[in-house]
């Protein structure tokens, strides 16, 4: 058995028929050359073939009874898993174009995840247009974040476009886990020990986390402070109560572009990536005549894990920055983002990396408050929307000579929270994933297009800078 940490289990605990709590990654795929029409057929059955099935892929949540008040739950090995179930084969109406691609995905991640079983699901989707098909993969949050979910579907894929016979994903563990022995063990003399361990750590880093509380009650209490605090973003129509049903939106360009704005702005990707979801957003706000007179604010995961640990849980902090979206001016918008995340790090950066779990909760543990006492969407947010940048392969990437061609992170939403983005970059591109609300957001998906015309706006107020040209001898 394996005992979850307190954030894993937190999704858990807001679970719910409007908010199903699991993630999930989009792959668009080009057919090999040659490929047959049975190409697709096999390799379902080879991915369902007698393969060992590898962590996290093998575990089944368990709740310990009466014990689950005191202890959290448990992930247990499911030796008796049917991928029959897990592993589906699904078909666009030929040539099925990438709309309808993204509907269909919208539906599959829409429905909730059964909670009697290893807590994930993978669909093959062919009949796409331009001789492709699609793998879109959900797993439940509490088992995997976006960092280690690329980390781990990177493993899976190769360099080599004549490598065939590959393991299917869920075959595929982790490497290496920085994971202490007791992670394993949830005995109540371990949870006992853990919870001691816990609570001598708080004890040495609180009155750290003191000061990074007291700083950011400074900050809401003073408007123009350049550090952004919790629930200083205004009530909107992004932050309302969601139901069920789920709509993405996807769109991708070349990180050379956005790399060029970087110098000519001298602004990172990040508040490049701010800066097009912020512009759009204005856009998409003041169409609808809901535009809030304050400006939004994001909410950031921030990975916390070190570079060579490849587990499997959520190992992430939180920055807030502003996005600026009461700014007229595009250039003046950049800039104040610009201020607000590089506030943001530096506040981030006092604190020891022992300290970030507990800042995260902190930080956190007021929105998951409105989630389970029912409060989210029902008063002002902790944050307005979450917009992360998940980093991914930089090589092209094959799965049985099938070229990888673009890959797109499908995140969760919840009450208060009806507009997820998530950018994953691969292959010298940067893939956006808009996930909403399909009945809070109806038409989000103009999001897309407006973060594509923010880019050419931003291109023309700010060219890149011509290179500098070699200075003759003489």
């Amino acid at each position: 058995m394996k005992r979850l940490g307190t954030l894993d289990a937190s999704w858990l605990a807001v679970e719910s028929e409007d908010t199903p709590m699991h993630v999930g990654n989009l792959q668009i795929f080009s057919f090999p050359e040659g490929a047959p029409e049975t190409f697709l057929r096999d390799l379902l059955d080879r991915m369902k073939a007698d393969f060992e099935v590898a962590p996290p892929w093998c575990y089944r949540l368990l709740r310990p009874g009466t014990l689950g008040r005191i202890l959290t739950p448990v992930w247990v090995t499911d030796r008796k898993m049917d991928l029959d179930y897990h592993v589906r084969h699904s078909a666009l109406p030929r040539p099925g174009s990438e709309r309808e691609l993204g509907v269909l995905v919208s539906r599959l991640h829409s429905n909730p995840l059964d909670f009697a079983r290893p807590l994930w699901e993978c669909h093959v989707i062919e009949g796409l247009e331009n001789n492709r098909f699609a793998l879109y993969t959900k797993m439940h949050h509490s088992m995997i974040d976006g960092i280690s979910g690329v980390r781990l579907m990177q493993r899976v894929l190769s360099t080599d476009p004549n490598e065939t016979s590959m393991l299917p994903p869920w075959s595929v563990r982790p490497q290496k886990t920085r994971a202490s022995k007791t992670d394993s063990d949830a005995s109540i003399p371990a949870a006992f020990a853990q919870a001691m361990e816990a609570l001598r750590i708080q004890a040495n880093m609180a009155p750290r986390l003191w000061q990074a509380a007291a700083r950011l009650v400074q900050s809401a209490r003073h408007p123009n402070d350049d550090l952004t605090a919790p629930f200083t973003g205004p009530r909107s129509v992004l932050n309302k109560r969601v139901t069920g049903q789920r709509r993405l939106a996807t769109q991708h360009y070349p990180l050379s572009r956005l790399k060029a704005l970087t110098r000519s702005t001298h602004a990172s990707l990040n508040d490049i990536v701010l800066y097009l979801c912020g512009t759009a957003l204005r856009r998409f706000l003041l169409e609808q005549d809901n535009l809030p007179g304050t400006s939004l604010t994001a909410g950031i995961p921030v990975n916390i894990r070190p570079a060579d640990d490849e587990g499997t849980g959520t190992a992430i902090s939180f920055m807030i920055a502003t996005l600026a979206t009461n700014e007229a001016d595009p250039l003046t918008r950049l800039d104040t983002i610009k201020t607000s995340t590089r506030r943001a790090k530096e506040h981030l950066q006092t604190l020891p990396r022992q300290a970030l779990n507990q800042y995260t909760m902190l930080l956190m543990s007021p929105y998951i408050l409105q989630l389970m006492s029912g409060l989210g969407g029902r008063m002002r947010p902790v944050f307005n929307v979450t917009i992360s940048n998940v980093p991914g392969p930089s090589d092209t990437l094959y799965y049985e000579g099938a070229r990888l061609e673009a890959m797109y992170p499908v995140s969760l939403i919840a009450h208060g929270g009806a507009l997820n983005i998530t950018c994953l970059s691969y292959a010298g591109a940067l893939n956006f994933g808009f996930t909403g609300c399909r009945d809070t957001l109806p038409s989000m998906q103009r999001l897309a297009v407006y973060t594509g015309e923010a880019l050419e706006e931003l291109e023309t107020l700010a060219p890149p800078a011509k290179p500098r040209g070699k200075r003759g001898a003489g």
